[in-house]
């Protein structure tokens, strides 16, 4: 499919007429290729990232010279240490959430290759780069209370990413075993099908075994021995609904469902705060050595393959989807694109200061706070709900559907 929308501007009855095919300064202005043009937004939604890591750990002083350090102008965070990292790391959000939103503005409903919104999303570089810089440049002349709006905002908009994210991961899982269930490939999958979803449950008893071990180290540990608990819980009840007769998905979807739920109870546990006998591996994270700065970029560039997968999914949210594709359709929706990584400004954000605008991070840190915590757990809880609600709703609908038949 690639290969397909890569194609130059073709001349008379193609893409754009009367341009002549091949040009690079076309292929560079009018952007025929939008696939191209999501590694570059991509690339701008990553270099926003590290710059608002930036401005939160090395950038106090020149936040307070913008803000020109009036009489409460920072607001006090706790401990009586100011806010300038994190209302920089807001307005870098801001400035981010304001171009993608723009370009939502302009792509949404865009179906066709020849529509001018595509060439627009594709293409006019220089212009959009200009946009990007006026954007950002504006986010730093708002008032600080009018950031600190956006920051409350920031939550709900972080939240939607979540949930969008969440449908995806979900959505592909359950895409990837009709798959492997197909009439021409269940016979041959069958020992690669086994292989997963043994080593999905392997992972997982490992995984809940070093929880215990790192984060529960004695009976006082009631609330981590709780999360991880309910997490063995969750996978059992996945399992069994979904090895139910009438539902019959198998091994595989529940396996891999339970990883991502573990990996969810892992961050979640994780990002408890240091201080507590509970968390040992927080209090060495306090120490910046090579691990810490290694786990801090990788976070980043998760936060930025999350961002960019899910962008480009956006077939799983079509409410009418079409039975056959024309070659004219573009290639995956650049209004939800846009979308999405708008909110994952606002996710990124909240992951930098922890979900509390009013919260001193340390350096080198991410995702840290008791409101991180809570919020990856409902997170969690909200993904099996979501996932078991996606196994049982055709067998509950279909009998509705049979019931009402007089």
């Amino acid at each position: 499919m690639e290969s397909g929308a890569s194609n130059s501007c073709t001349t008379k009855g193609g893409k754009y007429p009367g341009i002549k095919d091949g040009s690079w300064f076309t292929q560079f202005r009018y952007g025929s290729n939008p696939w191209m043009a999501r590694y570059v937004y991509g690339f701008i939604f990553l270099v926003t990232n590290f710059l608002a890591w930036v401005v939160r750990d090395y950038g106090q002083d020149a936040i307070k010279l913008l803000g020109m350090k009036q009489p409460g102008r920072f607001k006090e965070c706790h401990g009586g240490r100011d806010c300038s990292g994190t209302i920089g790391v807001l307005r870098v959000s801001l400035g981010c959430f304001m171009f993608f939103m723009a370009m939502f503005i302009s792509t949404v409903g865009t179906s066709k290759v020849y529509d001018r919104r595509d060439t627009w999303h594709s293409g006019w570089w220089f212009a959009k780069a200009s946009m990007f810089v006026g954007f950002m440049l504006l986010s730093f002349l708002f008032p600080p209370s009018f950031v600190y709006f956006y920051g409350e905002i920031a939550h709900f908009g972080a939240g939607i990413f979540l949930l969008i994210q969440l449908v995806s991961v979900i959505t592909f899982i359950t895409w990837l075993n009709d798959c492997f269930q197909t009439d021409k490939t269940a016979e041959t999958c069958r020992v690669y099908v086994t292989i997963v979803a043994s080593a999905s449950y392997f992972i997982c008893i490992v995984g809940v075994i070093l929880m215990y071990l790192w984060y529960a180290p004695d009976t006082s540990c009631i609330l981590n021995i709780f999360f991880i608990t309910w997490t063995i819980v969750l996978l059992q009840l996945m399992t069994s609904v979904a090895l139910q007769p009438k539902i019959n998905k198998g091994f595989l979807t529940p396996g891999i469902m339970g990883l991502y739920i573990v990996f969810l109870c892992w961050c979640a546990i994780r990002s408890e705060p240091p201080g507590t006998s509970c968390n040992r591996k927080a209090e060495a994270s306090k120490r910046t050595d090579w691990l810490t700065l290694i786990s801090f970029i990788v976070a980043l560039l998760t936060i930025v393959f999350a961002t960019f997968s899910t962008g480009i999914d956006s077939k799983c949210f079509q409410f009418l989807k079409k039975e056959t594709e024309e070659e004219e359709d573009v290639p995956y929706g650049y209004g939800f694109f846009h979308l999405v990584f708008a909110t994952g400004a606002m996710y990124f954000a909240m992951l930098l200061v922890g979900w509390n605008s009013h919260h001193h991070m340390q350096k080198w840190t991410i995702d840290v706070g008791w409101t991180s915590t809570w919020v990856r757990i409902v997170n969690e809880w909200l993904a099996a709900c979501v996932y078991i609600w996606m196994l049982v709703a055709p067998v509950i609908l279909k009998n509705r559907q049979v019931s009402e038949i007089p």
